[in-house]
């Protein structure tokens, strides 16, 4: 699966490769459709389409002497699911962490001097 997402993520590194897709969710379209809106040659787009179909990201079928891209949705479900893994944590304010600590260590040490540290400056043992 890993070398899968290598695959996948090599494909989506690149912008017009991530404009080529967001076309397709609209609907299949033919490859001189596709390399309409794009400044490079149409040998250009094909090298970037077939990145996308060894990446599963689309597929292309020829229809009479048109070729058709279409949008393949399931293919970046394993990449979704590896990003999502990164969305478990709650981002840290570190703000708001650092008014805790402050108010934490006000209370060991009432007399405003800076609390002792219990561990030994220089690391070693006592």
């Amino acid at each position: 699966m890993e070398s899968q997402l290598d695959t996948v993520f090599a494909a989506l590194a690149d912008p017009t490769r991530r404009a080529i897709l967001a076309m397709l969710l609209e609907d299949d379209m033919a490859v001189t459709d596709v390399a309409e809106p794009f400044e490079m040659s149409l040998a250009a787009i094909s090298k970037h389409l077939v990145i996308l179909t060894r990446a599963g990201l689309i597929s292309q079928e020829k229809r009479g002497r048109v070729k058709w891209c279409k949008l393949e949705p399931d293919a970046l479900r394993d990449a979704s699911v590896w990003m999502q893994g990164f969305g478990q944590f709650e981002p840290v304010n570190l703000d708001a962490f650092e008014r805790f600590l402050e108010a934490e260590l006000a209370e060991l040490a009432p007399d405003g001097a800076p609390p002792r540290c219990s561990v030994p400056a220089s690391g070693g043992s006592d």
